[in-house]
């Protein structure tokens, strides 16, 4: 797919903006010098390697127990539990190469588990030790970020029964649902995406075979046929999933379990996607959100503790959300300047 270049260009930052990311934490200060500045390589590393030292990086890892996990389970409500915190540490792009990051997920490849699920996806009971943590469970929204953590952090071996179920678990449509199980044939974006970040960290981590590429490029399809939040029949705007739990339209971070459009673009600029015009409406309407200092905010927060605050709170410019609108506007231009 090619950009059509007779779309309009997208505005560079102003170099304030820059500087406003720049006066940020590591996790982000790293990532929008590798993704928006011309800085050189060892600076960037540099950088990176401070995520495990200070800042929000380290005060996430300053709170795992002596038993591997956070917030003493796999997996919670809230957004405190080893696979949200696993979650976060690598959006803020941890080293998993890292001593740091090395102990740490050690500590929960060997100690945490999905207590009461057996490897053949049965419940046994609370009393039941279960499978590894990186193992996972049975939901494919769940695994898919478990997945992609283990992808992330080298955790390839355990992760393998995550990625074959899945595999398995696609729809026909070429999306996920969590509610097959129940009956649903149709896919839903949440899951999808999900099950679609796992299914490129583990490629990117040597994982790739042809039935991994397979599933996640019909998966990947699934979300552009629907031009990333479009009912495919009608083509009317998706503003939220059927439960009205989760905004297609307005952008959060940590996204979590929930979809919405910059997530999505951000999955196909990671894939270096070549964009066309079905993902036109979705950098229109991410552009339409940059407010007159050139800033995005963030939009929602869903609801649930946070394990360590990483932005300015709802309503509010957000760093996160700028750094995650301007590389894919980037990535954007860069393809439309191609042709």
């Amino acid at each position: 797919m090619t950009a059509n270049s007779s779309k309009r260009q997208v505005p560079k930052p102003d170099t304030s903006i820059i500087q406003w990311l720049l006066d940020s934490d590591p996790s982000i200060r790293w990532q929008v010098m590798r993704d928006l500045t011309d800085a050189p390589d060892e600076d960037v590393v540099a950088e990176r390697a401070r995520v495990a030292t200070e800042g929000w990086g380290a005060q996430l890892l300053a709170i795992q127990r002596v038993d591997g996990s956070w917030a003493g389970t796999a997996f919670n409500q809230g957004w405190d539990s080893t696979m949200h915190v696993l979650s976060l540490l690598r959006e803020l792009g941890l080293d998993p190469a890292g001593d740091e990051a090395r102990r740490a997920v050690g500590l929960v490849r060997d100690r945490v588990r999905w207590k009461g699920w057996d490897w053949d996806g049965m419940w046994r009971g609370w009393e039941f030790d279960g499978n590894p943590f990186f193992a996972g469970e049975v939901e494919p929204c769940i695994n898919g970020q478990v997945g992609a953590s283990g992808a992330y952090f080298g955790q390839n071996t355990q992760s393998e029964r995550i990625i074959d179920r899945l595999i398995a678990e696609q729809l026909s449509d070429g999306g996920w649902n969590c509610e097959a199980e129940n009956g649903s044939t149709r896919s839903s974006f949440n899951t999808t995406i999900c099950v679609l970040e796992a299914l490129l960290e583990y490629e990117r981590a040597g994982g790739a075979n042809a039935a991994v590429t397979e599933a996640r490029l019909r998966g990947q399809e699934y979300l552009l046929e629907r031009r990333l939040f479009h009912r495919r029949s009608t083509g009317e705007v998706i503003e939220r999933d059927r439960e009205g739990s989760t905004s297609f339209t307005r952008f959060a971070f940590p996204t979590w379990w929930h979809y919405d459009v910059l997530r999505g673009l951000e999955y196909l600029r990671r894939a270096d996607v070549a964009p066309d015009e079905r993902v036109a409406k979705a950098i229109d309407l991410v552009e339409s959100k940059r407010d007159d200092d050139g800033r995005w905010k963030l939009e929602v927060r869903y609801p649930g503790t946070m394990p360590v605050e990483i932005d300015e709170g709802e309503g509010l410019p957000s760093r996160w959300n700028t750094l995650r609108a301007l590389r894919v506007l980037d990535w954007y231009d860069k393809y439309s300047a191609r042709d």
